[in-house]
Parts: C-alpha cells; structure tokens; sequence
C-alpha cells in the first residue's frame, strides 16, 4: 500500500475512536512512557502539543514541565523550531495547524536533547514511522542524531510494514497501547 492510501485508511480508524476514548487510551501510553529509563534519566526532553487525532500529551507536559526541561516544536516555514514549555501561560495559538506552541527565545543546543516523544501517523515494530507527509520530523530528527526517539501510538496506528523513504528516520523504540474495545 502506498503511503497516500495509507494515511487515509490510518485517518478513517482514526475518525472512528471518539475524542474521550483516544484521550483514555493515551493516559496508558504516556504512563509507560513515564517509566522509561531513558525518560527517568532525561533532563531534556523534546515533546509534542498534541492534535485532537493524536496519541494525548497536554496532561503529561503540564505534569512534567516543572521537573525537566520539556521542548515542543513550533512551525516555522517548513522547519520545527523549538522552544521551552514553561507552562501553560506560554501557548500560543500556532498559525499552520492551530495547536499550541511555546513563545520565548528558541532552543537550539539540539545536543542537549537526550530524548524525542514522536507523533506518527503510523509505525511498525523495526520502528519505521510514517509522518503527515511534510517531512517536518524527519528534518529535526536529523538534526539530533544522539537523542533517543520514541514514537508513540494508537494500537490501530502498528501496521506491519511501513513504507520508507531513504530521507525517513527510524525510531529506536514504539511504545503503543492494545486496545480492549
């Protein structure tokens, strides 16, 4: 399956899982993140603000924020720049996809990041990951080879093989959830 046909069949199970379920079924994903030796020993971790059809973050930055230093990306052309969250006084509303995004100065010892939570649309178990199609994560990956990257995801979002590009970066590690709906 090619990966326009794939995203759209990723975007319908998507649609199909109410907003309060996706919500539920993150809170057990975020927790095995939690648990992580990579995450219990990151003092830099770069985040996502999570969209209404992705795996759910506000709750564990908000949780977080004030014990390590949490990034989230912020659109810029087609780059993420990053910037530190520093509560939720500091979103702002982002102009390409209306999520929030950090103000203040932007963060660019990318050396410093020591761990990466990932959105996907989907992943498979080598770690493959397929984004929205604008390479956005694939460029800031790149840009920091040391930090350990973890994708996260939906149970509906594991596929057996994910189609790759030689420009896509792999996960070292998916963390998803089984579903017992």
């Amino acid at each position: 399956m090619d990966k326009k046909e794939l995203r759209k069949q990723i975007r319908a199970a998507k649609q199909a899982v109410p907003f309060c379920e996706k919500l539920q079924r993150s809170v057990g994903i975020m927790q095995q993140v939690e648990l992580l030796p990579r995450f219990i020993e990151a003092e830099t971790v770069l985040l996502y603000w999570s969209m209404s059809d992705e795996v759910q973050t506000h709750d564990f930055v908000n949780r977080w924020y004030d014990k390590k230093r949490l990034l989230l990306p912020c659109v810029d052309g087609d780059d993420l720049r990053l910037r530190q969250y520093t509560g939720p006084e500091c979103l702002q509303v982002g102009e390409q996809f209306g999520i929030g995004e950090p103000t203040g100065p932007e963060f660019t010892d990318l050396d410093k990041v020591q761990l990466i939570i990932v959105p996907g649309v989907a992943f498979d178990r080598q770690g493959n990951r397929m984004g929205r199609g604008r390479g956005f994560y694939d460029r800031l990956l790149k840009s920091t080879p040391n930090a350990y990257k973890v994708g996260v995801a939906f149970d509906f979002q594991m596929i057996d093989i994910v189609p790759t590009e030689p420009f896509d970066v792999p996960m070292d590690e998916v963390i998803f959830e089984v579903s017992t709906v």
